[in-house]
């Protein structure tokens, strides 16, 4: 049955594989397969522009704008299947149809993204190699993130599946790893390599045969037992259970094979590699408290893209370390300055980044303050339900209102019992004077005393100097006794006849006090005193109202 099987999938090998290149030992299904209907993974829809942006790219590997302009490069079949075959690998990497048309969309049409994985490499290679290790299967599985997510922790494809790794969230939990609002480890690059790595070995303890292993990861187990049942059971590889897997698993196993060939052999086919200027050397460190990464790039002055190119798992910029401690990944210098730093971390801006927990639902009141010149004024809105029994009286009583501002606040003249009313008080009290307004005041007030005093002291000098007549006397006034001298008051002015001059008269004149007027302000316009104004007036303090009228001279 599976002869006749085999022999209606065993189509014309497509133009660009030259069978008699093969040899002749290895014309078996998983060379000579090809499919004309092949979907390419979603991976390879990745914007490159997109991608350009991000923070590694950026600020770690230097690219080729020219990769673009380079002149493409074509390997024959012979070439391919001998650089395959050179390479160090576990898993079986069969040469084809299907897996040509992979390796000439990577090299041909989308080159520049090949350069891009190749800058990101650098970064996250070292972290599934470490994965992989510690589970000790192949380290060429590293590739599978290159058709998965083309190395985007932040890739989201179109079924949902997240991350590096492409996990759906009932496998992740599955797998322990935490998805929820704020947390979703399926983008941490090093927890979802490890059960990565975990999960890939468990398929492979079912199959026994890695492309079968590789298969399930990507469609999973239930469906290749399907495809297998179909096939007729037994031990079989993914290429002889090809026709039955679903439509986008079929290139999954060739796809991993051109991934796994370019990345090693893009030199060969004119694909300028992405260097690395400097290299990123990272550690970690336990927060313990909640934080905010806008909070750390603050204190510790670094790009908040940073943080978050290096912590993806954090899909809020929070990491929630208040509920149990979660891992922080900074570069290495940066680490020793968050651990000596962290009370000043965690208290920048506390109030606008922490979460309050405790919060008292609101009553209704709505309060507005206002600045009425010297008074700040304060009203405030309350509301009342009307029980059996109250009086518009009994209400004001009780919020110190009176009964008529109540008839006016709600528009009514009588009260229903069970009906919802406003209440509004107003409180005015003295706006407090900050320093400069004080010691404003107390320059001009003293101003003001010395200008009467001195007035003062200049009518009393010209009235002696007016009033006095020299003295004639026989005995005269020993040498030694000083001439008595009268010192004139400061800019007067001595009297040009003997007639004594009167201070004219001053009339009062009625003002009215206008909105922010204060007794101090009406007394310096009025070249006065606020004791005169107070005296002139009856007034026993500085309390005016704007309208009122008062007299002054």
């Amino acid at each position: 049955m599976f002869k006749k099987l085999a022999l209606t999938i065993l189509t014309t090998v497509s133009s660009t594989l030259a069978v008699d290149a093969l040899p002749i030992t290895i014309l078996d299904i998983q060379h000579t397969i090809s499919d004309p209907n092949l979907i390419y993974p979603e991976s390879v829809e990745t914007d490159v522009d997109k991608m350009m942006n991000n923070w590694y790219l950026r600020n770690y590997a230097l690219l080729d704008s020219m990769t673009d302009y380079r002149k493409t490069v074509n390997a024959t079949d012979a070439e391919i299947i001998d650089r395959l075959s050179k390479i160090p690998a576990e898993i079986e990497l069969p040469y084809n149809s299907i897996v040509r048309n992979i390796i000439d969309m990577y090299t041909n049409r989308r080159r520049s993204l090949v350069e891009n994985m190749l800058g990101m490499s650098h970064y996250y290679m070292p972290i599934f190699e470490q994965a992989l290790e510690k589970e000790n299967i192949p380290h060429e599985l590293k590739y599978l993130p290159i058709i998965e997510s083309a190395l985007n922790p932040d890739a989201v494809s179109r079924a949902g599946a997240t991350g590096l790794w492409q996990f759906m969230v009932p496998t992740a939990k599955g797998l322990g790893l935490e998805v929820n609002t704020i947390v979703d480890e399926r983008r941490d690059p090093i927890k979802s390599s490890e059960m990565a790595a975990k999960y890939l070995k468990q398929l492979y303890s079912i199959y026994n045969d890695w492309s079968l292993a590789i298969a399930a990861y990507n469609c999973g187990p239930g469906n290749v037992n399907k495809a297998l049942r179909r096939a007729g059971g037994g031990n079989k590889n993914f290429w002889e259970i090809y026709p039955f897997l679903p439509a986008e698993t079929r290139s999954y196993v060739p796809a991993f094979i051109a991934a796994v060939y370019v990345m090693n052999y893009y030199n060969q086919h004119n694909i300028a590699p992405a260097l690395v200027r400097r290299p990123m050397i990272t550690d970690s460190v336990h927060v313990t408290r909640r934080v905010h990464f806008q909070q750390i790039a603050d204190v510790l002055g670094m790009p908040i893209d940073e943080i978050r190119a290096l912590n993806p798992q954090y899909r809020k910029d929070i990491i929630p370390g208040d509920i149990h401690p979660y891992p922080l990944i900074l570069p290495s210098m940066q680490v020793y300055a968050y651990v000596i730093s962290e009370d000043s971390i965690i208290a920048h801006d506390t109030q606008k980044y922490q979460r309050r927990l405790t919060i008292e639902p609101s009553d209704g009141t709505v309060t507005q303050i206002s600045d009425d010149g010297d008074y700040i004024v304060t009203q405030k809105t309350q509301y009342h339900k009307v029980q059996r029994g109250e009086t518009f009286s009994s209400i004001a009583k009780k919020y110190g209102v009176t009964a008529s501002s109540i008839r006016s606040a709600n528009g009514i003249k009588t009260l229903t019992r069970g009906k919802t009313i406003k209440i509004v008080t107003t409180q005015r009290t003295p706006r407090p004077k900050d320093d400069l307004d004080k010691a404003v005041e107390e320059l001009e007030r003293s101003q003001m005393n010395d200008t009467t005093t001195q007035f003062a002291d200049s009518t009393i000098v010209n009235t002696v100097n007016k009033s006095a007549q020299p003295v004639k006397t026989t005995t005269p006034a020993p040498k030694s006794a000083p001439k008595p001298v009268v010192k004139p008051a400061p800019n007067f002015t001595p009297a040009t006849n003997t007639k004594s001059q009167a201070p004219a008269k001053t009339t009062p004149v009625t003002i009215t006090v206008q909105q922010g007027d204060n007794l101090y302000r009406i007394a310096k316009r009025n070249h006065t005193t606020i004791d005169k104004i107070r005296s002139l007036n009856g007034l026993k303090d500085d309390k005016i109202k704007a309208g009122q009228k008062l007299r002054v001279k």
